[in-house]
């Protein structure tokens, strides 16, 4: 179904689209998506190389990952598997090879999906980064004013005091989920702030992200297409009612904010864009997903590698002018979004492997960010490394991360003032890791909390 104009209420179109989905999928007796059942992960030495599949979602949450990315940098750096449950592919697994993959966007498209999977029909959503120049310039440009270094500058206090009011609310001396009360509800306010989003509600945005980034087809997670049909939906009203308040308030002369929405409103490119629903959702679910996952990853990914590595913890009490540095490495370390997908404009050689035109190609950025070849002891967490911020969790070249600066500062922010309050964040048992091959998250950490003398 083509959701192209705007006559119908954005919701209601989803809806159309959902029964529509659901009709062919009973006339055509078309299967669903395969579900995962999870199994254990073989040791990847008892596998042929061609039989290594890295698209498997169960490979970050058993914690297996390491070993079959480094087994593939070693022996077969781009690699094709042709029977992923999503089709065939290219792994791009050395730092250097995926800089050349996605600095080419001339060799190497962004469109349709960025993930390794497909969206299910109907929900086909359009956003800036799967976008090729020059309408990838035009849209990102319309709305990178929000991270521009003089708003980031004026956020910062409001980030501050979010962040001391959660902090000044958890429980010391008591185990508890830290994804839930610390990752997850600091990342719900900040997107809250972005988008000029009712606070109250800020938990919607952190689900309808979770929706976006989590579907069997796309990434290997659990939601499935009824439950995103109906998530979109309600994420086309609510952003649509968002959207025509602030219209209005533009028309009557009110002086516009500096949120997200605000700023497509006053941008000529991208003012219209409720008229193009795909467009509109799927640029708003992309800010969504970027604000969620990587910060609130990293968020976790931080207590638990200085809890993996004690003396690196006693470095940053000792020394807390390394926190600017310790951000870099965590979100090296941690490499919340595991890869980024292209698809081949034409035949491309590279490292003795011919990829095809039209070949769909993942380059793994948690590989490349434990290139041996690259980064010095890439498995070890160091807090006062040389060159931190030389990974490439945020990718590179145009499609590079328009919120890396604003994720930074939070989470610079975040140990600041954690280390002024906490002698000890103790992570007590095995975190619980999120089902994706994209996702590199925790579902659940508990922590216990000592407070400074």
């Amino acid at each position: 179904m083509d959701i192209g104009t705007a006559v119908v209420p954005m919701d209601l179109q989803i809806k159309g689209a959902h029964l529509l989905f659901n009709a062919k999928k009973k006339i055509l007796r078309r299967p669903d998506f395969p579900a995962f059942v999870e199994s254990p992960i073989p040791d990847v030495s008892t596998l042929a190389i061609e039989d290594i599949d890295v698209s498997n979602p169960f490979l970050f949450a058993q914690n297996r990952w390491e070993s079959y990315f480094k087994r593939l940098r070693d022996e077969c750096p781009v690699h094709y598997q042709k029977k992923s449950a999503f089709g065939p592919f290219w792994s791009i697994t050395r730092y250097e090879d995926i800089l050349f993959v996605d600095k080419n966007h001339d060799l190497f498209s962004a469109e349709p999906f960025i993930v390794i999977g497909a969206a299910p029909e109907g929900l086909s959503l359009e956003m800036f980064i799967a976008m090729d120049p020059p309408k990838h310039d035009v849209q990102r440009r319309a709305v990178q004013g929000v991270v521009a270094p003089k708003n980031l500058k004026e956020m910062e206090g409001l980030i501050r005091s979010r962040t001391q009011e959660v902090l000044d609310g958890l429980p010391l001396n008591k185990p508890f989920n830290w994804v839930e009360e610390v990752s997850i509800e600091l990342t719900a306010r900040m997107l809250a702030t972005l988008l000029d989003f009712p606070y109250e509600s800020r938990r919607k945005l952190v689900y309808w992200s979770d929706l976006a980034g989590g579907g069997a087809e796309t990434t290997g997670g659990t939601s499935d297409t009824d439950e995103l049909f109906r998530g979109m939906a309600d994420m086309a009203k609510q952003f649509s009612q968002l959207w025509r308040e602030k219209e209005a308030k533009r028309d009557a002369g009110e002086a516009t904010g500096f949120d997200l929405m605000s700023l497509m409103l006053s941008n000529d490119d991208t003012k219209n864009l409720i008229n193009k629903p795909m467009e509109f959702l799927g640029n708003l679910a992309l800010l969504i997903v970027g604000g969620n996952d990587t910060t609130r990853n990293s968020m976790t990914g931080g207590v638990l590698a200085l809890n993996r590595f004690p003396d690196e913890f006693t470095k940053l009490k000792n020394d807390p002018s390394l926190i600017p540095n310790m951000v870099s490495e965590i979100i090296r370390w941690q490499t919340p979004l595991a890869y980024m997908r292209r698809i081949a404009k034409q035949d491309v050689e590279l490292n003795g492997k011919t990829i095809k035109k039209g070949d769909k190609v993942v380059m793994w950025y948690a590989s490349g960010n434990r290139d041996e070849r690259a980064i010095e002891q890439p498995d070890q967490f160091i807090i006062d490394r040389k060159n931190a911020r030389n990974h490439i969790s945020f990718g590179f070249g145009i499609h590079r991360c328009m919120g890396n600066r604003l994720a930074e500062m939070q989470l610079r922010i975040l140990w600041e003032e954690l280390i002024q309050r906490f002698d000890k964040i103790e992570v007590v048992g095995e975190p619980k890791y999120v089902q994706s091959n994209f996702v590199k998250g925790y579902s659940e950490m508990t922590v216990k909390l000592t407070a400074k003398a």
